[in-house]
């Protein structure tokens, strides 16, 4: 029988939990030959409030679990009885695994966020912003485009009396 992910619905909030008590369960009942892996798929991101840099872990999806099994009567019952789990996603109860593209796409993702973590930018087009840094301090704008693969703010200044555009870190602007 060959492996195959699925996914599992789950409390949502308590998704390490449920892959911590799923995990000792399975070694328990020892059948984690069956279910080698069990992942909450997560992303790294990286955010300044304060002036300080933090990385931060968030769930993808929340709510859900995917396991790496070999699906059998007995594997699907300890997992179906483990606290906290809801159901396997699939139609009318039975399980649908996922395709590989998928599973790829998620796990290929993942692996990504670990070697570089994305940055968290909160703002829009838009969005009136004050300039807290910089040769244009406290000077207010207004966000014209937000390129987040490179942490960059286009903000339109008005500068003698003239709208220009000013390409400023993302760091550098705070929100009015």
């Amino acid at each position: 029988m060959a492996r195959r992910w699925y996914v599992v619905r789950v409390q949502s909030g308590r998704e390490n939990t449920v892959q911590t008590a799923l995990t000792r369960r399975l070694k328990v009942a020892g059948r984690q030959d069956a279910v080698p892996r069990v992942l909450v798929p997560v992303e790294t991101i990286t955010e300044v409030k304060g002036g300080k840099k933090r990385v931060t872990r968030r769930k993808i999806y929340p709510g859900y679990v995917m396991a790496e099994m070999e699906l059998s009567d007995e594997v699907w019952f300890l997992i179906r009885e483990t606290p906290g789990i809801g159901d396997f996603v699939g139609s009318h109860g039975r399980p649908v695994p996922m395709e590989p593209h998928e599973v790829d796409r998620i796990l290929g993702d993942m692996e990504r966020q670990e070697e570089k973590p994305r940055l968290k930018i909160e703002f829009e087009p838009g969005d009136s912003v004050k300039i807290k840094e910089g040769p244009f301090e406290n000077f207010d704008g207004v966000v014209e485009e937000v390129v987040p693969t490179k942490g960059i703010v286009k903000v339109i200044v008005t500068i003698f009396g003239r709208a220009t555009e000013v390409e400023l870190e993302y760091w550098q602007v705070e929100p009015i």
